[in-house]
């Protein structure tokens, strides 16, 4: 090659995988990533003595395209049966975002969106209330509402949130203060592409008016929760958590408007790590390579 010869074009790929442990894996994927050009700039790994699975998240440097770099380390994947994912480091993931009447973290969201703070694309709003509209409208997202009011209405609206996935490729679905359950069948569409952001208190309060409970109890730590969504209720796998300590000081509205920052704090990591490949699941908890 001459000094006047261009040096072929680099990307920059995330590779996260996930098999049972086993001797050889990091040296055959290593091998994989030699043999497509690809210079190692980030390795991150670890092994579930619980599962007995073993987790691993690159960032490599290569001229190769996915193609190449897919058949690079398709045997590697065939001997050790991994299952593993392959994207260009920084890719907007399609993100349906599912909202209610609340905006703190719709606003967040978008706000971070637009700054591009968080690697997701937002094609559509999808919410129960017209609330919103406005707010979503205000970043330049398409804003769409269907009311819920009975069953046939709920059907519908799910309906609308399968179809909507279906248009738009969509990648992710984000439930920002979405105050409706699921149906299983839904859960069952979105398994591990769903985030869910929840008050989550210490002691828990569940109904109406939880910061008026956690006030008139006195709690001294309220936080937020983000997990992924499945058929029992608030119950699935969590990604991130966060607390913040409160006195007998805090009015109930304070209360509020400081839970509600931690909601929003806490789900936008919990998405932006998610987009970024960082998130593993390992039955009922994740890994999370930061």
């Amino acid at each position: 090659m001459t000094s006047s010869t261009p040096l072929p074009a680099h990307h920059h790929w995330v590779i996260a995988l996930v098999c049972v442990d086993q001797p050889g894996i990091v040296h055959a994927v290593s091998g994989a990533i030699v043999q497509a050009q690809g210079n190692i700039t980030e390795s991150q790994q670890f092994t579930s003595a619980d599962t007995g699975r073993f987790f691993m998240r690159l960032q490599i440097e290569s001229p190769a395209s996915r193609e190449e770099l897919t058949a690079a380390l398709a045997p590697v994947a065939e001997r050790y049966a991994m299952v593993s994912v392959i994207d260009l480091v920084g890719r907007p993931l399609r993100t349906l975002v599912l909202a209610s009447t609340a905006g703190n973290c719709v606003n967040d969201l978008l706000f971070r969106h637009r700054g591009g703070q968080v690697p997701i694309e937002i094609p559509l709003v999808l919410s129960n209330h017209g609330t919103l509209r406005d707010l979503v409208g205000f970043y330049g997202v398409p804003f769409e509402s269907l009311p819920i009011t009975d069953a046939a209405s709920k059907a519908a609206f799910e309906a609308r949130v399968i179809e909507a996935i279906e248009d738009n490729d969509i990648e992710l679905v984000v439930l920002a203060r979405y105050m409706q359950i699921l149906s299983p069948e839904l859960c069952a569409v979105l398994e591990g592409r769903a985030i869910n952001i929840h008050h989550s208190f210490l002691p828990g309060f569940k109904g109406a008016n939880p910061y008026k409970q956690a006030h008139a109890r006195g709690v001294k730590l309220i936080g937020a929760t983000a997990h992924f969504v499945t058929s029992d209720l608030d119950e699935g796998p969590i990604i991130e958590q966060n607390v913040v300590r409160v006195d007998h000081s805090r009015t109930p509205a304070e209360l509020v408007a400081i839970g509600q920052d931690e909601e929003s704090r806490t789900l936008t990591q919990a998405v932006t790590w998610f987009a970024e490949h960082r998130v593993l699941l390992d039955g009922a908890r994740t890994i999370i390579f930061k």
